[in-house]
């Protein structure tokens, strides 16, 4: 399997990248395709490689100590991830498994430095992404620390569907499989807490359900429920 440059040139990360450039990265480019539930790395594992995604969904799970599973990170497609070198470690923080058939672009992680020096905007962009996501998980933090569960599972679906909604006759479809067990995965809660209020949410018309789908058929209304506003 080979990957166009085309491919690459369409992406902001890319964008500005000279042709030879492109070129050479593609030359130490490993593309893979990733069948759903597949993992690409495991929590621990030795970091070879970092990727980027080109299309489908991952989603970035951790293991506590006491052995809960947790969703770090959703991966969506023109981001980076598995950098481990960036963050200064030899291993991967999470696990990163294919939420929908995805396909991705792998390199050598002796490659980053060296990516790095031909595009300054790479490094920007990863700095930018670790930014986002020490912000997002300190939302997050915040959120499990001080809001009632319902609150955080409004945040979480309304972060979904904003990152990676679709927008269809009924509403905004989070446009990837996503099980009531990944967003209490999410949220920091159990699976039959979430059950509970997304069948409670679904009778009062706020979102739809479905086998491993949800559409959110009234954003505003899940937007007051998230702030607070709606009992």
């Amino acid at each position: 399997m080979k990957v166009d440059r085309a491919v690459l040139k369409s992406l902001p990360l890319f964008e500005r990248m000279t042709d030879p450039d492109l070129d050479s990265m593609l030359e130490h480019a490993t593309p893979r395709r990733v069948a759903q539930g597949d993992a690409v790395f495991e929590q621990g594992g030795n970091a070879k490689s970092f990727f980027l995604l080109i299309h489908g969904r991952l989603k970035v799970t951790q293991v506590t100590h006491d052995g809960q599973q947790i969703i770090v990170r959703m991966v969506h497609p023109g981001d980076l991830f598995g950098f481990a070198m960036a963050l200064r470690r030899n291993d991967y923080p999470g696990t990163a498994r294919a939420a929908a058939e995805s396909l991705i672009i792998g390199w050598p992680t002796e490659m980053w430095s060296r990516f790095v020096e031909q595009n300054p905007r790479l490094a920007m962009t990863a700095m930018q992404t670790i930014g986002q996501r020490l912000e997002e998980a300190h939302t997050r933090i915040r959120e499990m620390s001080t809001e009632e569960v319902e609150k955080r599972v409004a945040h979480a679906v309304l972060r979904l569907s904003k990152q990676a909604g679709k927008a269809v006759e009924a509403g905004i479809r989070i446009d990837f499989p996503i099980s009531r067990q990944d967003i209490a995965e999410m949220t920091g809660t159990t699976l039959h807490t979430v059950s509970r209020i997304l069948s409670a949410w679904e009778s009062k018309g706020i979102v739809q359900g479905g086998r491993q789908k949800l559409t959110v058929t009234d954003p505003p209304r899940l937007l007051k429920l998230a702030e607070g506003e709606l009992d």
